[in-house]
């Protein structure tokens, strides 16, 4: 039991730094995606939902046409851009986390392959524990395959005591981790700060919307009906939009993070069977090792 909690103190670091070409490439993916996404945004917003066959009279100054959705949405006002910028956001870090969630997972199920490792372990084949590595692929095999390389190494080396080819095991398995998994939770920060922002940013359309819409009542006379239909229009919309992406965006999240722990815990599983394996047939050896050459 103390050289499993050992095992997962060791594999799972708490802030290991990414390679800095992966760093720099997701990175650069952030730069690229969230100016552009709010560029088309604005184009979407201003050429396709303001289209003025959307609008009574072919002017989009004008009431939306009814039923027509697209230009319902245009009358959220200048703050829809936005939303519809997180929204893309959402969506396309999403794709972008699966994808590479889904190669780190590798070729098979994750828990058939930590099954099939297990088995080769227990009957002391490395090398068949290796090649289930190369077929399964994938940042979580990487790892498993360092530590069987490590494995190895071990088992031929005469000059360790056991405690210390141990160690040596685990360091090759926190290094290896260190070197594969940090780029899986990148951008999850973008997905939960989007959770957060669009309900504001909703609500802060709302608010102008609802100012619009008492603007509307306050003029002398007779109320301008369609001043207050565009306010309350203007404060639903946002209020829809911002609460729809921020949903979207916390179950993506955590989804992501779900899956991200699910590899973690089945590294340290692989992990702790590896330790446990080489101590059972190698710790007499090693004994005998040291006492010789005492």
């Amino acid at each position: 039991m103390e050289q499993k909690n050992a095992m997962n103190k060791n594999v799972r670091p708490a802030a290991p730094a990414a390679p800095k070409g992966e760093a720099k490439g997701g990175s650069a993916f952030a730069a690229i995606v969230i100016p552009l996404a709010f560029v088309v945004s604005v184009i979407v917003y201003l050429f396709v939902f303001g289209n003025g066959s959307n609008f009574q009279g072919g002017d989009n100054a004008n009431n939306p046409l009814p039923g027509n959705w697209l230009g319902i949405v245009y009358k959220g006002g200048p703050i829809v851009p936005l939303l519809l910028t997180m929204f893309l956001l959402v969506f396309t870090f999403s794709i972008e986390r699966f994808l590479t969630i889904s190669k780190a997972k590798g070729t098979k199920s994750i828990e058939t392959f930590v099954r099939t490792i297990r088995q080769k372990l227990n009957v002391n084949d490395i090398t068949g524990a290796i090649a289930t590595c190369d077929q399964q692929k994938g940042s979580v095999a990487n790892v498993v395959k360092a530590g069987l390389g490590k494995y190895q190494e071990m088992a031929r080396e005469r000059n360790m005591e056991k405690d210390q080819k141990i160690l040596a095991i685990q360091k090759e398995i926190e290094e290896s981790t260190a070197l594969e998994l940090p780029m899986l939770e990148k951008n999850l920060v973008i997905l939960s700060t989007l959770a957060s922002i669009a309900t504001l940013v909703g609500l802060l359309g709302t608010v102008f919307g609802m100012i619009k819409a008492f603007a509307a009542l306050a003029q002398g006379g007779a109320p301008d009906a369609v001043g207050l239909a565009n306010g309350i229009s203007e404060a639903l919309i946002n209020t829809a939009l911002g609460i729809g992406t921020s949903a979207i965006a916390i179950v993506a999240y955590n989804f992501f993070t779900s899956k991200i722990d699910e590899l973690t815990y089945s590294i340290d599983e692989a992990g702790f069977s590896i330790i446990q394996t080489f101590a059972q047939q190698h710790g007499e050896t090693a004994h005998t090792t040291t006492t010789t050459q005492a």
